[in-house]
């Protein structure tokens, strides 16, 4: 099959958990023999700073075609004439499927489905709920998501939570396939050592985008109630705007035992997952958290937030905590600082890469693909 991604801002890169996906999706399709063109948004890249010169020019990655479609660098515009622009030259690619990515990105379907394109769309969270958005975009997404119901062939869901809501909302029938894991290869501390004075399981690790919904506020709240000799790292980079990052800098800027990394990646964040004590994601809201995934696959003990998102993944294999609660998250702290309900790291690694497999997310997405 011939098929294209529109929905991400660009591959390889970490920007984002869609990103992710659509890479891990797409070099395993191409390994299975389809042809996959990947519609990379031009913009700067917010996280990571330096990925804007080295994938500036690339046509080609890992198998998969790399097309760049031009937008204007202004948040609430770039996106939307992204999937606008990607849709139409998409029409002439003879594609067999379109394969789109986010609620945003949807509010395009009619085009393709004008000329009988078949469109799986793939939601990875309800992004209407996300406090980055204001009123018009929150009302443009919602938008797309009412053409996600109303013109795709088939709608793929992360969690069981947002299946039911598509269910209730306009009883449209979804299909569920999680994302996926790779097996990790565990590295010993010494960028971060040298960087941080990082060593094996003398901090606290968190790791996702700075954004309001992540809820970084009440981790640091809670910790800094803490007596403990655990130091708690902030990884990850700003996402649209820089308003919240700076509040988080300003909050921890008088705490020394608060180390903030900005963004990371390649060995730097294999160290990161590998030689943390406890990997804790406080969110309000979620997708299907990839980082939550893939700190299991490094053996990382875990704290969670208990919303379903979060719930679903961890199963009876980490702590929750109530969202939101900032005492019940501090008093949860102190339970996994304590060590009494800590797992094994090879149980959490079996358990999480059985489950999570790329390959088999792979095939049932093919599945889909091919309308069986």
């Amino acid at each position: 099959m011939k098929i294209a991604m529109i929905g991400h801002k660009r591959i390889p890169s970490r920007e984002g958990g869609v990103e992710i996906v659509v890479e891990e999706l797409s070099k395993r399709l191409v390994k299975d023999g389809n042809k996959v063109d990947a519609f990379n948004r031009k913009g700067k890249n917010v996280q990571d700073k330096n990925a804007d010169k080295s994938n500036k020019s690339i046509k080609e990655y890992k198998g998969i075609r790399i097309l760049t479609i031009p937008t204007i660098n202004k948040k609430g515009i770039d996106a939307t004439l992204y999937s606008f622009l990607a849709s139409i030259r998409a029409l002439f690619g003879k594609y067999d499927v379109l394969h789109y990515h986010a609620e945003g990105s949807c509010a395009m379907l009619w085009i393709p489905h004008i000329f009988r394109k078949r469109k799986i769309v793939t939601i990875h969270g309800l992004d209407w709920q996300r406090s980055k958005w204001g009123g018009f975009a929150t009302k443009y997404i919602k938008f797309g998501e009412k053409c996600a119901v109303k013109y795709a062939d088939e709608i793929i869901v992360l969690s069981k939570g947002v299946k039911e809501y598509f269910k209730d909302t306009y009883n449209r029938e979804t299909v569920f396939i999680p994302n996926g894991v790779n097996k990790p290869e565990i590295k010993e501390a010494k960028i971060i050592t040298k960087k941080y004075g990082l060593k094996k399981d003398d901090y606290i690790l968190f790791l996702a985008r700075i954004v309001p919904e992540k809820g970084l506020d009440y981790l640091i709240d809670a910790y800094s109630e803490l007596k403990t000799d655990k130091k708690l790292v902030i990884a990850g980079g700003a996402s649209h705007t820089n308003d919240y990052l700076e509040h988080i800098k300003d909050k921890v800027k008088n705490n020394e035992n608060i180390i903030m990394t900005g963004f990371v990646q390649g060995e730097e964040l294999d160290e990161l997952y590998s030689n943390c004590y406890l990997y804790c994601l406080p969110s309000d809201i979620e997708g299907m958290p990839i980082s939550l995934l893939e700190a299991m696959s490094y053996g990382c003990n875990c704290l969670v937030s208990d919303i379903e998102e979060n719930t679903q993944v961890v199963e009876k294999y980490a702590t929750t905590f109530k969202k939101s609660d900032i005492k019940d998250l501090k008093k949860q702290l102190e339970k996994c600082i304590k060590g009494t309900n800590r797992k094994e790291a090879k149980v959490l690694q079996e358990y999480i890469l059985k489950k999570y497999d790329w390959d088999d997310v792979v095939k049932k997405t093919e599945k889909l693909y091919r309308g069986n």
